[in-house]
């Protein structure tokens, strides 16, 4: 029951509030020829700019804003808000959702006249959807907020890396199912296993070690709770071990069943993986080896063994389908911000390592900017922050130049947070390889 709690606490937390009250001006609903619905609302002083909002992974219902609080500002400030449910056999909408978005915009905009400019913002696998819209004329910029940017074979890739050497090393003489599940309870049984193997080993030096090490193939941050990040590996290791068992293996083991549900299987595998030179490449590297050389554990034996064992393979179609629905190329059509706290648990700020080499090797590296948030959590940000973000990118849009509009100063004048910062963002470890 307790699982059941975490997994929806943490769909709050990917920006599923209800959309912003109905003004007085207009609140509009209607449903696509898809089954997808739709909501906006538009103040009575209209700006003309239209902000297209895509909600996060969670039961597929429209939303126009990411919570209450910035819904209502940017009303104030005189934004059209719209948004639809997305359609599909899962939460996890990738297929439909890029049109259902723009369906939804033309529906609004048959109501109240063509908006004289357009922004995506997506939020956690929201900003996914928004980073696939940046591909498309018909947005003249686009925020992204905790977005899933490295899309979903990433994301299926170091999450079962990550669960694979939990379960193999802290249980091996146990069969937990990592992937293919038949049903929303058989993966929600893994998830409670999982969680419960996790949770006693944190009891012991040994079993702290090897958390760790997940962690690290997890991309899993070291800081969990508090103003300021811990600095002893000890500690850091109990922030990243109570992350995993409060809510993130409850939230990724049970999403994974609804990936593999709209993708039709598994996409992500072990075999063939070697899994010392995919731990090298973490930024979390001493802080394992140390915990390994406290617990008198050999590291090297460790990983040798996730290596030798590794058994688990992907299924093509599924490959397949992902990489067309749910993996963005980063051809953008015109500006785009994306936003990151540096210690998010469900979406870690190393896909925006991936997703701005994916840019500019698309040749659009000048049109995006990235800008970071120093606090802990998964779309942890205020009002205030994300909408200085909007603001900076309508100077890009305005200007045609980025200028200093994403520096952190500027950002931290507009927000009035003092939470903008200048961030080395680490590789993404255990990314998808075909």
């Amino acid at each position: 029951m307790k699982l059941v709690v975490w997994v929806f606490a943490a769909v709050l937390a990917v920006g599923l509030a209800p959309a912003a009250e109905a003004t007085e001006a207009g609140h509009h609903t209607g449903a696509l020829p898809d089954g997808a619905t739709w909501v906006a609302d538009v103040p009575a002083a209209w700006n003309g700019t239209i902000i297209l909002y895509s909600h996060g992974f969670g039961p597929l219902e429209p939303r126009n804003a990411p919570d209450e609080a910035t819904g209502q500002a940017l009303l104030g400030e005189g934004y059209a808000l719209v948004g639809s449910s997305y359609s599909g056999p899962s939460w996890w909408a990738l297929e439909s959702a890029v049109r259902d978005q723009f369906d939804a915009l033309a529906a609004l905009e048959a109501r109240i006249g063509p908006a004289k400019r357009t922004i995506a913002w997506g939020t956690s696998m929201g900003g996914l959807v928004s980073a696939r819209e940046a591909e498309d004329h018909r947005v003249d910029g686009t925020l992204t907020t905790c977005g899933l940017v490295a899309g979903a074979l990433n994301l299926n890739a170091y999450q079962l890396h990550g669960e694979y050497a939990l379960a193999h090393l802290l249980a091996p003489e146990q069969s937990i199912k990592l992937v293919r599940y038949a049903s929303q309870e058989e993966a929600t049984a893994a998830a409670s296993t999982l969680t419960g193997v996790t949770s006693a080993a944190q009891a012991t030096p040994a079993g702290r070690a090897r958390i760790a090490l997940a962690a690290a193939l997890l991309n899993m941050p070291t800081w969990y709770t508090g103003p300021t990040p811990p600095s002893d590996y000890e500690t850091q290791e109990a922030h990243q071990e109570q992350a995993l068992t409060d809510f993130v293996l409850g939230f990724v083991l049970t999403g994974r069943y609804q990936i593999e549900l709209a993708a039709g299987g598994n996409s992500a595998a072990t075999r063939g993986a070697d899994y010392a030179a995919m731990f090298a490449s973490s930024s979390h590297a001493r802080q394992v080896r140390e915990l390994y050389r406290r617990a008198g554990l050999s590291l090297d034996a460790d990983l040798a063994k996730l290596s030798r064992d590794a058994d688990i393979t992907a299924d093509p179609g599924a490959v397949t389908t992902l990489a067309r629905t749910s993996v963005p190329t980063g051809r953008l059509r015109g500006p785009e911000l994306n936003l990151h706290t540096v210690a998010d648990h469900l979406v870690p700020v190393e896909q925006e390592n991936w997703y701005a080499r994916r840019v500019a090797s698309a040749g659009a590296g000048p049109l995006l900017r990235q800008a970071y948030v120093a606090g802990a959590g998964h779309c942890a940000f205020e009002p205030s922050e994300t909408i200085a973000g909007l603001h900076a990118l309508e100077t890009r849009i305005t200007t045609g130049r980025w200028g200093n509009a994403a520096e952190p100063d500027v950002l931290n004048a507009a927000a009035g947070t003092g939470r903008y910062t200048r961030f080395a963002v680490p590789q993404l470890v255990g990314a998808f390889h075909r």
